[in-house]
């Protein structure tokens, strides 16, 4: 069975217990990324423009939302779905930026199993409802602010389940 990232899968659908938790890892901004990836897909002026962003109640440049939730995905593909027997989502249930990001800062990520169900509908899958989020860290690894929290489904396969792959 082959993994999100097309390696061997050692992470099933049973494996996903509700209540289980993953650390995704620390994530740093970086800056020219930050500001790469607005100038492209969100060309607003506080997330591109620094002479109006300090002049603003931000007083700096912000990350795109969108910025900010393609960070999470990266680290929740590095350290659950590289493992995992993930087929595809049926999509998210919940999407929201609590707090600005900022150049230089480092986002912590968890992702928590809320629940699990087999698919009526498509046999050898289950699933899996998922939590995830990122808290902005201080310099000592303790968590200032929550930023970034998700709620999602992913399909993932059963072990054994038949599937080709």
């Amino acid at each position: 069975m082959r993994s999100g990232t097309g390696g061997d899968a050692d992470l099933f659908f049973e494996d996903l217990a509700p209540g289980g938790s993953f650390d995704l890892g620390v994530t740093t901004v970086d800056g020219t990324e930050m500001v790469s990836f607005a100038e492209r897909f969100d060309p607003q002026w506080y997330h591109i423009d620094a002479r109006l962003a300090r002049d603003s109640h931000h007083g700096v440049l912000i990350a795109s939302g969108f910025f900010t939730v393609s960070l999470f995905m990266r680290a929740y593909v590095e350290a659950v779905l590289s493992r995992a027997a993930a087929d595809t989502s049926p999509g998210l249930e919940e999407l929201r930026w609590l707090a600005p990001v900022y150049a230089g800062d480092r986002l912590a990520g968890r992702l928590d199993v809320l629940g699990r169900k087999l698919s009526s509908a498509r046999p050898g899958l289950g699933t899996v409802t998922l939590l995830g989020s990122l808290t902005r860290i201080d310099t000592y690894d303790r968590p200032e602010r929550e930023v970034l929290r998700t709620r999602f489904r992913g399909w993932f396969a059963r072990r054994g389940g038949g599937l080709p792959g």
